[in-house]
């Protein structure tokens, strides 16, 4: 009897690979919980460097402000962790960058939060230079490491969806 062989499984990493060098993307990450994972997993594989420019661990507000330009009435206003802020975030990273494509995540990975700002919610943004989105994603109190695997996961879900939906129209 012939066995059958396994489907051919592409990570995500692969595909956003694939899409954004055909697009003529390059992406630049701005990141605060997920600490710098969304940059080392898209340069975990090989011939990253066609498609990533760089990426900016800012996690203190001094630093959202100093390297993105996030700007203190945002912060003061919304707090790192809100959408204004991932937004300006990723804005930011496409000033500060070559990039043609940013995403950005803020949010509190635990242990700790509050009733107005649990542990477990993650902001993001995703920005080109005519697209603009950002979200909420509350995972829940899942544990420190969990919670930043999962929004590092989600961070490159938002960058595949984007590039398969607008492959070539937002440069």
């Amino acid at each position: 009897m012939a066995q059958s062989t396994p489907p051919i499984t592409t990570s995500p990493v692969a595909e956003i690979l694939h899409l954004a060098r055909a697009a003529g993307h390059m992406i630049a990450t701005a990141e605060s919980c997920t600490g710098g994972m969304v940059s080392a997993a898209i340069t975990d594989v090989a011939g990253s460097s066609a498609i990533f420019d760089r990426g900016f661990v800012t996690y203190s507000n001094a630093a959202k402000m100093a390297m993105l330009g996030v700007p203190g009435d945002t912060l003061a206003e919304f707090g790192a962790v809100s959408e204004e802020t991932a937004q300006h975030m990723a804005r930011g990273a496409l000033a500060q960058s070559d990039a043609t494509l940013a995403i950005a995540t803020t949010g509190i990975a635990g242990p700790g939060g509050s009733d107005h700002k649990p542990e477990g919610r993650v902001c993001f943004a995703l920005a080109t230079n005519v697209t603009l989105i950002s979200e909420t994603i509350e995972f829940t109190a899942l544990g420190r490491d969990t919670v930043r695997r999962a929004a590092t996961r989600h961070a490159l879900g938002l960058i595949l969806d984007h590039l398969r939906k607008h492959e070539t129209h937002d440069k």
